[in-house]
Order: structure tokens, then C-alpha cells, then sequence
């Protein structure tokens, strides 16, 4: 996949793309195949002075194109649970959306009600939809440092809706390499695509007790 990447081969990456997804299913496809060869392509970008700049980009295109079908495919035939929907969103300032787009398509496979913001979604645009879709958890996207905004997830996760006497609160994901290795009681951190879709699925199912982050090394797949 990466050498048709390089020479810059749009239908073989295309073909390629699909059919490790069909054959390995999304999530292992994404965190076996995907991430590491985009991970091999950035690498080779960094050390060739932005030689490999549109190889990069192309792979991201084709992948992204890959995850939209994949997440179409599932909502057309999954009817998606009668539960509070699950919001996916990156922070302001991050464009990067691949991990949210991987998460998005895999929770929709797994008949989960999804909103998906995208990239850069102001302050206010988050507060407001918390506010007014009162969703199960809230994802926050954070590929760098500069990006990660613990006081506002802090104030997203502070958020109550309901009844006198019943009110509740979304969960909130801290998702991307951007948060480091930061713990908060009131906040979940998930370790790879895996344990991200482990903890989004079961905070919608009532009765169950908020889920806890997975343990181990914070990866750059989610």
C-alpha cells in the first residue's frame, strides 16, 4: 500500500485499502494496516524535507474515503439503538480527523447513534451541542499538545441535564496523543481504537457502572 502511495497510484491504493477492510474487518484493518502505513508514510515525509508531502495526503484522502463508505454501509444497516447518541469532535485548532472518522464508522457498525463535528469545532458549537443532545459521551480529538484543552473538557464533562433529583452528565473522552498521559477522576482516556469503541459502547446501555480507560501505553490510533 505504501509503494503504490509513492508512485503515487490512486487506483491501486483505492483497491488496496478495500480490500483490507473487507478482509480483515474496520478495526483491524485500521490499527494493523492503516495507522502503521501512514505512520511509515510520515515518517519517510519527515526525513525527506516534504518529498513524500502528497503521498501522505493522498493515502489520508483515500482512507478518509474508505472510513465515510464504511460508516454509510453500517448506518444504512444497522438500525442504531434507541439510546442517547455518542458525540465525536476534535478540539479547536485540530484538523486532524482520520482516528474520530476510523471511530465514528466502527461505533455505526456496532448500531451506535453517532454525531460526528469534524475538525476544529469551536468552544461555543460544543458547549451548545452538549447542552442541547444531552449525548451518552463526548470525544474529544487531540493530536498535539497546542490542541489539548483540559479545562474545557473538564467544563464539558461539568454539564447536567435532567430532572431535579436525576440529573446526569455526559462521560468525556479524552482521545489522541495530544492529552499525554493525563488522569483525571472525572474524565476516561482510551488507549488505541480498541478501547475507545469498548468505553463509547457501553456507556449508552443503562444500568451499567461508567467505564474505566484501558492500561498501557497511549497510542497515536486513538
Amino acid at each position: 500500500m505504501a509503494r503504490a502511495a509513492v508512485r503515487m497510484d490512486s487506483e491501486a491504493v483505492r483497491e488496496q485499502i478495500t480490500a483490507t477492510v473487507e478482509s480483515y474487518g474496520l478495526m483491524a484493518a485500521w490499527e494493523e494496516v492503516l495507522i502503521p502505513t501512514l505512520r511509515y508514510v510520515g515518517r519517510r515525509w519527515e526525513s525527506s524535507e516534504d518529498r513524500y508531502v502528497e503521498v501522505e495526503h493522498l493515502l489520508s484522502w483515500h482512507i478518509s474515503v474508505a472510513l465515510h463508505h464504511a460508516y454509510a454501509r453500517a448506518a444504512a444497516r444497522n438500525r442504531a439503538a434507541d439510546t442517547r447518541p455518542v458525540l465525536l469532535a476534535c478540539l479547536p485548532g485540530e484538523q486532524h480527523t482520520l482516528p474520530l472518522e476510523a471511530l465514528t464508522a466502527v461505533l455505526a457498525e456496532r448500531g451506535m447513534r453517532v454525531l460526528m463535528l469534524g475538525a476544529s469545532v469551536p468552544v461555543e458549537a460544543l458547549e451548545a451541542t452538549v447542552r442541547r443532545v444531552a449525548p451518552a459521551a463526548v470525544a474529544l480529538w487531540s493530536q498535539s499538545r497546542s490542541t489539548a484543552d483540559l479545562p474545557l473538557a473538564r467544563h464539558l464533562a461539568a454539564i447536567r441535564w435532567g430532572i431535579h433529583g436525576a440529573r446526569t452528565r455526559s462521560h468525556v473522552v479524552l482521545c489522541g496523543p495530544g492529552w499525554g498521559l493525563r488522569s483525571d477522576p472525572d474524565l476516561l482516556r482510551p488507549f488505541g481504537l480498541t478501547d475507545a469503541v469498548r468505553i463509547m459502547t457501553s456507556v449508552g446501555r443503562p444500568g451499567e457502572d461508567a467505564p474505566t480507560a484501558g492500561q498501557g501505553q497511549v497510542q497515536e490510533s486513538m
